[in-house]
């Protein structure tokens, strides 16, 4: 091997492809010491990357609107093929397809034990919780490259059984290392079941991968609000009925025009902390979704909230959001006996599920979020499509493995 080819975080709105050292079998230093780990990661693989894919968490760092610093590391949404595994590697094999939850958890905390994944206590000494290439996520190298290191391989990994069917099938496969498990999360834990109204909050990715994640739970009606129209009409592409928050009429009123009601039984929010207000000429307004969503929501309802909120907001409209404050009206959500669910999606909880989904031919996520292959040299082109608005999912093809379809 030569070296590795990895996206790095300039300054804001600049992304590059830069060559890096080809990763080792080792613990980022400072997680080492922190946690008490051995810095020789023999429970570790590296992964010749097949897919991996630009998100919009990714696009908060490349906006500036993140603590993330110049040379940040980029990407966490990761496929691909075992090319070499530490010696305490016990149950997977070289030559291996996997997916890679984008959590990074060591399998052995109380945390990792109760299932919540997302929030594993060994893996980051700022916080509970980490993940590839990301901010304050305790320094692992981003998975946007040619090959990547993956810790505690056994409990992270998920196989592929059939290596012409995960090739087959990569672009769906791909969505499973976050965007497919974030997004059923957000409508599971709202409570989506047979029969249910739904409003989800934002057509980009995440929200598309909710709603369709919605309908696959048997949602009667999913409605998607946005104002980019290319992005509601991909949602339109499979059966959601959409809002376009940029008119004049109220979003009550709107979703009364489709459901004959004003509320709905259960909301999704898929845009997070750099949303923007009602109507056409209206500015950033970081608590709007979360507001909305209750206002929406019937009594008694639940909200899945996976779109990111953050401690530092370098780029709030306001003091009090630059800290991660926001004016969420709490008040409504207690007298209405709401639900919230908020938080990293804990993958490894839904992944081999949605898997056999779509390895059985009943789930086409690829599709509903309008997969988009390109060389993962052409990165920093992607990044600037979907920040200008792309109803696409792009994903990167290191090494040439899957078909280009742009």
């Amino acid at each position: 091997m030569g070296g590795n080819k990895i996206v790095v975080y300039k300054e804001p709105g600049v992304v590059a492809v830069e060559d890096h050292d080809i990763p080792k079998l080792e613990v980022p230093t400072d997680v080492a010491k922190a946690k008490g780990l051995t810095q020789k990661a023999v429970h570790g693989v590296i992964l010749k990357n097949i897919a991996t894919n630009i998100c919009g968490s990714d696009q908060h760092m490349v906006r500036g609107r993140t603590t993330a610093p110049p040379g940040q590391t980029l990407g966490h949404e990761i496929t691909g093929e075992i090319i070499e595994k530490g010696e305490d590697v016990q149950f997977l094999q070289v030559g291996d397809i996997v997916t890679v939850p984008f959590n990074i958890a060591c399998g052995r905390c109380r945390n990792c034990r109760d299932g919540q994944t997302g929030v594993c206590l060994n893996v980051n000494p700022a916080r509970a919780g980490s993940a590839y290439g990301y901010v304050d996520m305790g320094g692992w190298e981003g998975g946007q490259a040619e090959f990547v290191m993956v810790p505690f391989a056994d409990f992270n990994l998920l196989k592929f059984p059939d290596r012409d069917q995960a090739l087959e099938k990569i672009l769906d496969l791909t969505m499973l290392s976050d965007i497919f498990p974030t997004g059923y999360h957000g409508a599971f834990t709202a409570g989506v079941t047979t029969g249910s109204t739904v409003y989800v909050a934002g057509a980009g990715p995440v929200g598309l991968a909710a709603a369709y994640s919605a309908q696959l739970l048997g949602a009667a009606v999913v409605i998607v609000g946005d104002r980019n129209a290319d992005r509601l009409a991909q949602a339109r592409s499979f059966g959601c009925e959409t809002v376009d928050i940029s008119l004049g009429a109220t979003l009550e009123d709107q979703i009364a025009e489709i459901l004959g009601t004003n509320e709905v039984d259960c909301a999704v929010d898929a845009v997070g902390f750099e949303a923007s207000g009602h109507g056409r000429d209206a500015g950033e307004a970081p608590a709007t979704v979360l507001n909305s969503v209750m206002t929406l929501t019937r009594a008694g309802g639940r909200l899945g909230i996976p779109g990111l909120y953050v401690t530092g907001d370098p780029g709030a409209p306001d003091e009090d959001a630059k800290q991660g404050t926001l004016k969420v009206r709490l008040g409504l959500g207690w007298a209405k006996s709401h639900t919230f669910t908020t938080g990293q999606c804990p993958v490894l909880k839904y992944n081999r599920g949605l898997m056999m989904s779509i390895l059985h031919d009943k789930a086409h996520i690829a599709r509903a979020v309008n997969a988009t292959v390109i060389p993962l040299d052409d990165a920093p082109r992607g990044y600037q499509e979907f920040d200008q608005g792309a109803a696409r999912k792009y994903v990167l093809n290191p090494h040439g493995m899957i078909p280009q379809n742009n």
